[in-house]
């Protein structure tokens, strides 16, 4: 019986082993812009992986003159100074508002916006996303834009990524194995008890 705990509990420990792994990225909107600026490196992800990217909704950055000013959701509507936030304006002054689209490397997204890219393959990931991993690769992160000259401002992104608890191919073969042994062990003991 010891032997059946023992495989019982291997074969759980591989279905949820695994780590994690978390980062927190400042990306630059002049720096990384995605015309003229260049890739944030995150972290590694596997396709399928499934991964997280969290922004503060008032952590700002500006894509040029007022009233260019958004979150990581990018210029999408009417956005109002508070007095305090990064634009240094006076609360109730219009520092942002919707500035229409921008189309780049197969992705139409709105100006400003935090944009990911795996393989040259890129997602729109704003203040939050969770989803799986597009391909295999480095995540690179991107301040969404025509040109950087006149962008100015940074946001942090939280980039957090979890080992699936679906088993590798691998692994597969590992548990087959200890539920086969399992079932040879409780046959035997059938027989044994059946002798007796």
């Amino acid at each position: 019986m010891k032997r059946l705990s023992f495989a019982a509990l291997a074969a759980g420990a591989v279905v949820v082993a695994g780590g994690a792994h978390a980062a927190t990225f400042l990306v630059s909107a002049m720096g990384n812009s995605s015309t003229d600026g260049s890739a944030l490196s995150t972290i590694s992800l596997t396709s399928g992986e499934i991964f997280q990217v969290s922004v503060d909704p008032n952590d700002l950055w500006s894509a040029g003159p007022l009233p260019r000013w958004s979150n990581a959701d990018g210029l999408t509507g009417n956005r109002v100074a508070t007095g305090t936030d990064e634009s240094g304006e006076a609360a109730g002054t219009l520092i942002g508002q919707d500035f229409g689209t921008w189309t780049q490397n197969g992705l139409t997204a709105p100006f400003g916006t935090l944009v990911g890219e795996i393989n040259g393959v890129f997602h729109v990931l704003g203040t939050s996303f969770s989803g799986a991993a597009w391909d295999t690769g480095t995540l690179n992160l991107f301040y969404w834009d025509s040109n950087n000259f006149d962008n100015s401002g940074s946001i942090s992104a939280d980039v957090t990524a979890a080992a699936g608890v679906v088993p590798e191919p691998a692994t597969w073969g590992m548990m087959i194995l200890g539920f086969g042994m399992a079932g040879a062990m409780f046959r035997r003991r059938r027989q044994l008890l059946q002798a007796a």
